[in-house]
């Protein structure tokens, strides 16, 4: 957490910990520290495309408003109970749909040229769910099978291409064991 904190200005667990744990993991509390490690279904795949553009993460923080409506609030916090009970029901497409964030992904997608292209795209080549990862700009999916991640990702780095940027695929299933020494 240090690391992030040198990184980005914030110490977060976010990426830390699952790096560590593999997995799923919710970020009960910081004060003090609660991980808390969540199934994760087994056909789980991750698509990942990466523009090659630049986004700080602190213009990507700042893009976020510090209220939001309340129904949206409500909507995100519904979503949040959605995906967890999703990993334990071993339900990838609940997954999918409820990767519907109405507070951030709006605040940070005019900020990733073509956003809105590569989710159209993705969830038309057969993604559950698609959004910004972390604070962009790399844009996830998730699925249930390596060859249809693969095709999704294609769709996605197509779509960043008609958008004028180039991108990298990353297709794998998710890593339910976190980081060991070999």
């Amino acid at each position: 957490m240090l690391g992030e904190k040198l990184a980005c200005g914030a110490a977060h667990a976010d990426n830390v910990a699952p790096g560590m744990l593999g997995g799923f993991v919710l970020i009960r509390s910081y004060d003090p520290l609660e991980i808390i490690k969540l199934e994760t279904p087994d056909d789980l795949v991750a698509v990942i495309v990466t523009p090659e553009y630049e986004l700080k993460t602190s213009v990507a923080r700042a893009a976020v408003s510090k209220t939001v409506p309340l129904k949206d609030a409500i909507n995100n916090w519904a979503n949040t109970a959605a995906i967890v009970a999703a990993l334990y029901k071993n339900d990838i497409k609940l997954l999918g749909r409820a990767i519907d964030d109405r507070i951030v992904e709006p605040a940070r997608a005019p900020l990733i040229p073509g956003f809105y292209d590569v989710k159209k795209a993705a969830l038309g080549a057969g993604a559950f769910g698609c959004s910004i990862s972390g604070a962009g700009p790399s844009i996830f999916a998730v699925t249930d099978n390596l060859s249809a991640g693969k095709e999704i990702g294609k769709a996605m780095q197509e779509a960043f291409a008609r958008n004028n940027l180039a991108s990298k695929i990353y297709v794998s299933k998710v890593n339910k064991e976190g980081a060991k020494i070999v």
